[in-house]
């Protein structure tokens, strides 16, 4: 008998070879045996049972670990973002700060170098142009060829050689060729068949490119430095 018990304990599930066995005992003894073994089945299912149970579980509490750590790490992430958010704002508004600083500073030193000019120039252009001014030089909005207001930071009428001209300028704390075709494109050509003549003159405290000067003179416009005012 403790042999059959052995083979209940090896060969479970119940095999047919263990029905063969027990078949000629004594049918209390046989239904106890069966008993038995039904028993010591449902004892090793359920113990497989809790076993997966067990597994599950702790697969389940590694994944709810793994969440907490990711949802913390998330919110980490989001604090942080809102802090470059605040420092690229506070950056931003410092750049535009700055700028308009640098704007206002740039915009003080060109009415400075205009001042200079309405002063410097009448005498200059009769020297070296034969210009009469008849009118002191002045800053004042203008009406271009389409009828709109435009700022002219240098503006007078006089005559040359008998003729009716009129001088158009502006101030550049640096003068490079950029400038000069800007100078020319946004300013010159919007009063081209305003007035009968003009003669465009930019004044500077220096230049930013070795042929500036020269490029500027090619194109019709004279240049003063602000040691010649």
């Amino acid at each position: 008998m403790w042999g059959l018990l052995a083979d209940i304990g090896e060969e479970m599930p119940i095999s047919s070879a263990y029905f063969r066995k027990i078949q000629d005992f004594d049918p209390v003894l046989r239904d106890a045996l069966l008993g038995l073994a039904e028993e010591m089945e449902r004892s090793r299912q359920e113990s497989v049972t809790r076993d997966e149970f067990r597994e599950l579980r702790d697969i389940v509490r590694e994944l709810a670990e793994a969440q907490k750590r990711t949802e913390a790490r998330v919110e980490e992430l989001a604090e942080a973002q809102k802090g470059t958010e605040k420092a690229l704002a506070l950056l931003t508004g410092e750049h535009h700060k700055t700028r308009q600083e640098l704007g206002g500073l740039s915009a003080t030193v060109g009415y400075r170098l205009e001042d200079e000019a309405f002063k410097g120039l009448p005498a200059l252009l009769k020297r070296d142009l034969g210009l009469e001014l008849d009118a002191p030089l002045r800053r004042r909005f203008m009406p271009d060829k389409q009828g709109r207001l435009v700022e002219v930071n240098i503006i007078g009428s006089g005559t040359r050689d008998g003729k009716p001209v009129t001088v158009l300028g502006e101030a550049k704390s640096q003068l490079s060729k950029r400038m000069v075709n800007e100078f020319l494109r946004k300013r010159l050509a919007r009063f081209q068949g305003v007035f009968q003549e003009i003669l465009p003159v930019l004044v500077t405290y220096m230049i930013s490119e070795p042929d500036a000067e020269e490029y500027a003179r090619q194109k019709g416009v004279a240049v003063y430095y602000s040691y010649d005012l």
